[in-house]
This record gives structure tokens, C-alpha cells and sequence, in this order.
């Protein structure tokens, strides 16, 4: 395993800022938290570097330089590469850790690895249910009338395969403009074009994270598991409101919403696929099969569904399940006869993204007790391993997303996303994306924010702000950035351009009902699982949000367990990691559905105790 570069934390110790990767040629940019190798920062962000032992450091193939930037000279490095090229970079990624900014060559891949590696470091085996066969057929004669699919047929005699209508219909001129000489498109039992020459190489997948606010496609080389292209947008259902419940309710008060709403989905995702196939250089023909990981409403609006029994109690979905559909019921604009899987989903408000994002941290495989958080608006919780697993949904409300804050924003250029304070010298050194003047204050920063006050004692366990003359007494230095706006008091982050950016009193009352929400979902999965805190050996934080999420802050202001900070884990967008295996392995698709069985939903709503024990989580942690 990798040996880190430089002493981790422990819960309650100061934690660097976040560090910048740049990786060339590619030109893209990247944020992660300190400690995180090289490989699991590009693969995170859709960067293709070769592996096909999950970051063991052991096949030796992960090869990156770095161009700038210090990064210490692992004990297998100099088993890859002689002494000039050690001082010459050259490093291997999986043992490669980012404790600083750094500029990064990533060479071209020089093999076709047979294994892809997604999620926490996790490796699949690649069995899509995609497959090309290339076959060189005898021509008809008078001798030989055998109609031509079925020529086809008994070229593919290890494959008991059905035709759609289209592969009938395109296989007679095919056939003669090919010379007989054609590839047979193949998914799961089903042929579904014949297309002319050898294309056996071409063979391409979308993997789709469809969030309430973001939505990320990747565009999959199936034959080699690597991403050819990334891009991510906003929901285009952004108007009719920033959460599930705002779109429930739109089609509620207006039915005629829900068909703008599913077409506002459908054109999210369908401009996501041209730029997928633009950015990668592949005909929208060549995208085979998609797969989509979403919240239940958000599947149901985009499948056409009336989200409407979602949003009342008793809280019912449709169905937990959907057969496989055809890309074009979504709208896409891919190969006509690509099939579409939805990952199923394991409740209402715990749905196909949280399968999906079990399913790529391997929760049903390993024998450690582990939680699983999606910070977000609905916080989605997993806790258990591979004999047991629960689940819950807790209510955190829009503060992580910059809603509802004074000065809050979404995670974008100008928005603060780290805070440090020096309670000695009064210095306030900020974290802002796109390193310009800070404008406003996004979720992470928000933490942040929150937790430094906390750490350096100008804000009490209550939640309360001190008064100046209290903070004074404190830390004098800081003291001079309490103001009040209006009649309400305010810790001032920043002044640029005339503008001033704050945390406000009210802005620390909406992160503590949102921390009181998931603190307490995660706390009585606890109970009914029958462990404590000190049973847990990892923590993931997951989602957008939860990647950026400052583990030491987290611990801090009490969102998630107090455990030494190596064991809290950034994983990642794993919705859509767990969209990819999917695409990547018909085992692992079998595996999604195998945890609607594995996996107990625990109703947080119907618990007469929920309201008080909420109340009894709004306290910030002492010490």
C-alpha cells in the first residue's frame, strides 16, 4: 500500500487546504484533499492512467511525471524506473500522494487493460454486455438460399441471440455493399445491427449521474473500460426548484409541468451525449447501451412517471425496479436500438445513485463496518458490510448547496471553499475556486467556515457567535471581523471590490439543522445495527459536495463520527463510478439488483423519538 508522504492528522488536528493538481497534455485542473495519490485524483476527474492492479503499486504501469511539484520517492519506484528518470519525475501514480500542488504528464496508455478500476480504487473485470463479432461469410448462390440473418446466426453459434427488427432491416444491403464481410452488434441477447467491415474496436457506452442540481455523463471505450470523455451541466429543471420536493410540487400545482420537467431531463442528458461524443470523437451511432444512476424523482421525471406519490406519505415509488428500455425512451440520440439500464432504487429518498454508489465502494464485499454518507440536500445513509447493510435517508435541506445562506453560492468560480483562521496573528487564509477574488461562499467553505470558528472558540457549543467584547477576550485579532448587518451578527470572511462576503448567525442555524439531520440518521442506524462509534473503520463521503468536504471540519462541527482522519474517506463521485460498472459488467449490474435484497431501508419519519433526538444533535461538539 502507499506510504504517506507526510503524517496525517488525527480528529481535532489542524488539516492542510485542499491541493491543486494540473495534469498534461490534457490541460485539466483538478481540487482534492491532501494524501490522495495521483491515480485516484485522475481517476476521480474521468483522467485515463494505465493500471491493472488497483493501485498496489505491483503491475508498475500507473507511469506519470511530475513536471512540478514535490513528491517523494516511494519504495517501489526505484523497481520501475532507473535513477535519471527517477530525478528526472517519473513516479508511479497509485503511491504518488498529493501533499502539495503539483503539474502532472500523464503519458499516453501503451496497453489495452482488460480491468478497469472505478470507485474507492475498486477493479472490475470487463463483461459488458456490449460484444462485436466480425465474421467473414460465404456468399448466397443457388446452391446455398439461406436467407441472410440466419447466415448471420450460424456464423454465431457460441451466442443464443434474438434480432430487433432494425438488424433484419439493415442486414440485406450491409451484407452486399460489405462483400459478406460485416461486424454483428450484440447486446446482451439481442443482435442489433449488422454494421459493414471489421468496427469490432469501436464499441462505446454513456454512464449518466443524473443529479437534482449537476448532471455528469462519461462516455465509456468498452472494450477497454477507460473514459474517452467527460462533461457535467447543470439540471436544466434548475426553474422549478433546487430540491426533489420543488419539482414534485410544480407538477403537483400545474400538471402540465411534469412533461416540461421530463423534457427539461431529457434535454440535459441528450446535450450531454453530443458533448460526450464530441469531446471523445465518436458518432452517437457507436454509443451502444447507457446506463443512469438518479435519485428516484428524478428517474421518474425523466422516464415520464408521476413523481407525485414520492413527495406524500406513505412515499411510493413506482417501481424498485425497471426492465431494460431503449435509449430512445429517454430521449437520447445515440444508436436507435441502444439499450438503456436504470439502476434500481432502494426507496423513495434512497435511490438508484446510492445503489449505484454502494455498488462502486464494494459496501455487500467488505468484511469492515462501514458508513456511507451522500451529503447533499437528501442525505442518503448506507452503514454494515458484507453480512448486513441499512440504509436511511435524512432531511438536510439546501445549506450544503449555498441556499439559504447570506452570502452563499454554488461551488463555482469566486465562491470560498476552504477557511483557515490564525486565532494569533487574525490572518484569514481562504480557498477560493478559480483562485479570484472571493465572491461568495459555497458548501465546503461553508464547513469550513463553521469549524475554524468553532476550533478557535468564537463560536460556542450553542451555535452562538460572541459578542465582540467576548471575542475579544478570545482572540483580540479576529475579534475585529465581528459586525453586525442589520440586527443580526456576522463574522466577516472577506472585502473585495466593495463587496463583502460573511458567515451570518442565521448561516450557522441552517448547517446545524442540516448537520442535526444527518447526524442523527447515521447515529440511529448505529443503534439498529447494534454497534458504536468506535466499531466504524471507515467513513465515505460521497456526492459532489461530500468530495470536497473537509474530513477534519466534518469531524469537527460533529457531521460524521469523530475517527482518526485517515479513516474518513473522500470517495469520490460514485453514483457515477457505480453507472460505469453497469456498463463495464453484466456481473456487476446483477450485483445492483442483488442489493435491493441485501440491503434494509430504515424509515427515519415514522419514529416518535426523531424529533427530539434531531434536537439533541444541533450542539456543536465540545472541544
Amino acid at each position: 500500500m502507499p506510504e504517506p508522504a507526510s503524517p496525517v492528522p488525527e480528529a481535532g488536528q489542524e488539516a492542510p487546504a485542499r491541493v491543486r493538481l494540473s495534469f498534461e497534455p490534457s490541460g485539466k485542473r483538478v481540487s482534492v484533499p491532501p494524501g490522495v495519490s495521483v491515480f485516484e485524483a485522475a481517476s476521480w476527474n474521468g483522467i485515463a492512467i494505465d493500471s491493472t492492479c488497483g493501485g498496489h503499486g505491483t503491475c508498475r504501469k500507473c507511469r506519470v511525471r511530475i513536471v512540478d511539484g514535490e513528491v517523494p520517492v516511494s519504495r517501489l519506484d526505484p523497481r520501475a524506473f532507473d535513477p535519471d528518470r527517477l530525478r528526472q519525475g517519473w513516479r508511479l501514480a497509485c503511491l504518488a500522494q498529493a501533499t502539495g500542488d503539483l503539474t502532472v504528464e500523464v503519458p499516453p496508455l501503451s496497453t489495452r487493460p482488460k480491468a478497469a478500476t472505478v470507485g474507492v480504487g475498486r477493479q472490475v473485470i470487463l463483461r459488458p454486455a456490449v460484444q462485436k463479432r466480425y465474421v467473414e461469410l460465404d456468399e448466397p448462390s443457388l446452391a446455398d438460399q439461406t436467407p441472410d440473418v440466419e447466415r448471420l446466426l450460424a456464423a454465431l453459434d457460441d451466442l443464443e441471440v434474438t434480432p430487433d427488427l432494425h438488424a433484419y432491416q439493415r442486414a440485406g444491403r450491409v451484407l452486399r455493399e460489405a462483400d459478406f464481410k460485416v461486424t454483428a452488434v450484440v447486446v446482451d441477447e439481442a443482435l442489433i445491427d449488422v454494421e459493414p467491415g471489421d468496427t469490432t474496436a469501436r464499441r462505446y457506452g454513456i454512464a449518466y449521474d443524473l443529479g437534482t442540481t449537476t448532471v455528469v455523463a462519461t462516455l465509456l471505450d468498452l472494450s477497454t473500460g477507460t473514459p474517452a470523455a467527460v462533461r457535467s451541466m447543470l439540471n436544466l429543471q434548475q426553474p422549478y426548484g433546487a430540491d426533489v420536493i420543488s419539482r414534485i410540487s410544480a407538477g403537483m400545482l400545474d400538471p402540465s409541468a411534469l412533461d416540461r420537467l421530463r423534457e427539461a431531463a431529457r434535454d440535459t442528458l441528450d446535450q450531454l451525449t453530443q458533448e460526450v461524443c464530441k469531446q471523445g470523437e465518436v458518432a452517437p451511432e457507436e454509443v451502444y447501451e447507457i446506463a443512469l444512476a438518479g435519485n428516484a424523482t428524478m428517474v421518474h421525471i425523466a422516464l415520464g412517471i408521476d413523481p407525485e406519490p414520492l413527495g406524500v406519505a406513505p412515499f411510493i415509488m413506482a417501481a424498485r425496479s425497471f426492465p431494460a428500455l431503449l435509449a430512445a425512451d429517454l430521449g437520447l440520440r445515440v444508436h436507435p436500438r441502444a439499450r438503456a439500464v436504470v439502476l434500481p432504487a432502494l426507496g423513495a429518498y434512497v435511490g438508484g445513485d446510492i445503489v449505484a454508489g454502494a455498488l462502486a465502494t464494494g459496501m455487500d464485499r467488505d468484511r469492515r463496518v462501514r458508513l456511507f454518507i451522500d451529503v447533499g440536500t437528501n442525505c442518503e445513509i448506507v452503514l454494515g458490510n458484507a453480512d448486513r447493510l441499512l440504509a436511511t435517508a435524512a432531511p438536510a435541506g439546501p445549506a450544503f448547496e449555498g441556499a439559504q445562506i447570506r452570502c452563499g453560492m454554488r461551488a463555482a468560480p469566486g465562491a470560498i471553499e476552504t477557511v483557515r483562521l490564525d486565532p494569533a496573528t487574525g490572518r484569514v487564509e481562504l480557498g477560493v475556486i478559480g483562485d479570484v477574488e472571493p465572491v461568495g461562499l459555497c458548501g465546503s467553505g461553508l464547513v469550513d467556515a463553521v469549524a475554524e470558528l468553532c476550533r478557535t472558540g468564537l463560536l460556542d457549543a450553542s451555535g452562538r457567535l460572541l459578542s465582540p467584547e467576548a471575542a475579544a477576550k478570545v482572540s483580540p485579532a479576529l475579534a475585529e471581523r465581528l459586525a453586525t448587518v442589520g440586527d443580526e451578527r456576522v463574522f466577516v470572511l472577506a472585502e473585495a471590490g466593495g463587496e463583502t462576503v460573511y458567515l451570518s448567525q442565521r448561516d450557522v442555524r441552517e448547517l446545524q439543522f442540516a448537520k442535526g439531520a444527518i447526524s442523527t440518521g447515521w447515529r440511529l442506524l448505529l443503534e439498529e445495527y447494534g454497534v458504536t462509534e468506535a466499531d466504524i473503520q471507515q467513513v465515505l463521503l460521497a456526492g459532489s459536495f461530500g468530495s470536497y468536504l473537509s474530513p477534519a471540519s466534518a469531524v469537527r462541527i460533529g457531521l460524521v463520527p469523530r475517527l482518526a482522519l485517515p479513516r474518513i474517506v473522500s470517495a469520490g463521485n460514485v453514483a457515477g463510478e457505480g453507472a460505469k460498472l453497469a456498463l463495464l459488467s453484466v456481473q456487476e449490474r446483477a450485483g445492483a439488483l442483488a442489493l435491493l435484497e441485501e440491503v434494509r431501508y430504515v424509515e427515519l419519519s415514522d419514529r416518535s423519538d426523531f424529533n427530539d433526538r434531531f434536537v439533541d444533535q444541533l450542539a456543536f461538539p465540545a472541544g
